[in-house]
């Protein structure tokens, strides 16, 4: 697993990647800045990568997880709930492959305005 600093506003977290490929091919493109968007509790931004849907995918993600969404080729910082919610969990729009999870807690990036510049660097 490798380790990665998000930076977003005020906030600076660790976290861990997988071992998946969609999240070794975002290892390789680091740093990546990029301005954040805000749906709901969830941070999204395009990142330069470019990944299939992967066989685990899914919409439904747990609170600190990170996942790429293919359709935005997007990075995306799950903090609780989203437009797309049924109960008090996240919910992705539409699948996203999983790619790791923030160390701590990622309730944190609620302090985060729509727009911030999210840094994303190696540990």
């Amino acid at each position: 697993m490798s380790r990665i600093r998000i930076s977003a506003g005020g906030v600076t977290a660790e976290a861990e990647l997988n071992d998946s490929p969609t999240a070794q091919a975002i290892w390789e493109a680091l740093p990546i800045t990029a301005r954040g968007n805000r749906w709901g509790e969830e941070i999204y931004f395009r990142i330069p990568v470019r990944q299939q849907l992967a066989d685990d995918a899914r919409a439904d993600v747990s609170v600190g997880e990170l996942g790429y969404w293919p359709p935005g080729n997007a990075f995306c910082i799950f903090f609780g709930r989203t437009p797309a919610s049924v109960g008090d969990e996240p919910r992705a729009a539409s699948p996203v492959n999983p790619i790791g999870r923030v160390l701590g807690d990622a309730t944190l990036f609620k302090q985060v305005g729509d727009g911030e510049v999210v840094t994303l660097t190696r540990v």
